[in-house]
């Protein structure tokens, strides 16, 4: 069974069995077409293998908008576009969320047919029906959109229904944060433990746990007293042609974004105690002898090799609970020390290169609590300008009194301007009083004139004011 020029065909062998050969793209060595074959026992059997085969290259080669299904776009995306350029973790995370989420809500329907009605609803079903939180809503979004774009670029579909979504409203979590009481005792038990001096080195660099354990002795420059974060260590599920397996690997690789690699001044104290690390693998190598494996490694085991994450956890939570202190995840240490950094005073760009953010706005927006903590202290040293003069209340000022046609008239001798007239003395004294009072709340108040100053005309005489 012949076909036309770089299509399969099925020919009978010697043997009984039929073999099957498809063309299956270009070997990019020979520049020639790349053919592969199957075999069979029967020729229905062939016939059947050809069509699938012919199906599954036709569709990795040509999508058909009208006809192809959105989970079978993501799938191709994944595999000819994603597999290469996202880090493991990263490709990992986006099978799951087409695998898991995308495939179970959208099973067939078509890739043209995606509205954003539809995304809407399957959104707010994931949040209010399966208790998905923001956070992941939005990360199953950001994969989506990606996939989606590539195909508004090939022209398969014509517009990206993720832009015209709208996502829940992602809090932001509480972080955790050790106060200073609590930071003193857990470094202070930290000497007792074999692992302590990386608990110091976290709480005094900030860094996260892969790029803790990723860490080689080269990483360390004495000279300069400076860490420099190159690589990350994490245990990851391991991904295979056929997908994500339940099978687990551990990862080296680039740290989380570029601005993830970067140098650390090491303080003096921590620079030396881990130069003394190196004394404790030495004697790790002479009690291990031949079974002893120098991986290069800062943070190894007693036969030299490093340190999976959640074995470190279990070392971490040892002296965690040690320290009497509640639980604490290990990233809280790498809060803890970006706000005692910004307590001391470093600016929010220095703190951000430092912790690897990606922008400062991150960070700024990330340590909130510390800043707002900053800036009430800051304002407050600008309240004793705004404080209102204290008015003296032993303070008594003389005051003249005239008779007038209508009763009298009181006159302040040491605020000018200032007279009240009333046809009952008392009551002229009151108003001259609360007159006096307001006036002094503005202003620092005069020193009292002496009586034995004043000059009085006929039928004058002084009454003391009191505020």
């Amino acid at each position: 069974m012949r076909r036309g020029k770089n299509e399969g065909s099925i020919r009978e062998r010697k043997d009984g069995r039929f073999e099957v050969r498809v063309t299956a793209g270009i070997d990019f060595e020979t520049g020639k077409a790349k053919r592969i074959s199957y075999y069979t026992h029967t020729k229905q059997e062939a016939v059947k293998k050809l069509h699938e085969k012919e199906y599954d290259i036709h569709f990795n080669h040509q999508i058909d908008p009208t006809s192809t299904k959105l989970i079978d776009w993501l799938r191709v995306w994944l595999d000819k576009y994603m597999r290469n350029s996202l880090k493991q973790s990263t490709y990992t995370s986006y099978k799951g969320y087409v695998e898991k989420h995308l495939s179970a809500a959208f099973p067939t329907l078509k890739l043209k047919d995606l509205t954003p009605m539809l995304l809407q609803d399957f959104y707010n079903y994931k949040l209010n029906n399966e208790g998905l939180s923001p956070k992941t809503i939005a990360n199953i979004h950001r994969c989506l959109h990606k996939a989606l774009k590539q195909a508004v670029l090939e022209h398969h579909i014509d517009f990206n229904p993720c832009d015209a979504v709208n996502l829940p409203r992602n809090e932001k979590p509480q972080i955790e944060i050790l106060t200073r009481e609590e930071q003193q005792q857990l470094m202070y038990t930290s000497y007792k433990f074999r692992y302590g001096i990386f608990i110091r080195l976290t709480l005094a660099t900030g860094i996260r746990l892969g790029e803790l354990l990723g860490l080689r002795w080269e990483d360390i420059d004495a000279k300069k007293n400076m860490l420099n974060i190159r690589r990350t260590l994490n245990r990851l599920p391991k991904v295979d042609y056929n997908g994500i397996g339940n099978s687990t690997e551990i990862v080296i690789q680039e740290p989380k974004t570029k601005n993830s690699v970067r140098s650390i001044p090491l303080m003096p104290v921590i620079l030396n105690e881990l130069l003394q690390w190196k004394n404790v693998q030495l004697s790790d190598a002479r009690t291990a002898g031949e079974a002893y494996n120098d991986s290069g490694f800062i943070v190894t085991h007693q036969l030299g090799g490093y340190i999976e994450p959640r074995n470190f956890k279990d070392f971490y939570d040892q002296i965690l609970q040690a320290s009497g202190l509640g639980h604490y995840t290990f990233h809280a240490l790498r809060h803890t020390f970006a706000t005692r950094a910004l307590e001391q005073g470093m600016d929010a760009k220095t703190l951000s290169t430092l912790l690897g953010h990606y922008s400062v706005a991150f960070t700024l927006d990330t340590y909130t609590h510390v800043l707002d903590s900053q800036k009430h202290e800051e304002m407050s040293l600008l309240e004793e300008l705004f404080a209102a003069p204290t008015t003296p209340i032993h303070h008594s000022y003389p005051v003249i009194v005239s008779p007038s046609a209508n009763g009298f008239v009181l006159t302040t001798i040491d605020f000018e301007e200032l007279s009240v007239e009333a046809d009952n003395i008392q009551y002229g004294i009151d108003c001259i009083q609360s007159a006096i009072i307001q006036r002094t709340a503005r202003s620092y108040p005069p020193s009292p004139t002496p009586v034995n100053e004043l000059v009085l005309n006929n039928g004058e005489f002084v009454v003391m004011v009191n505020i």
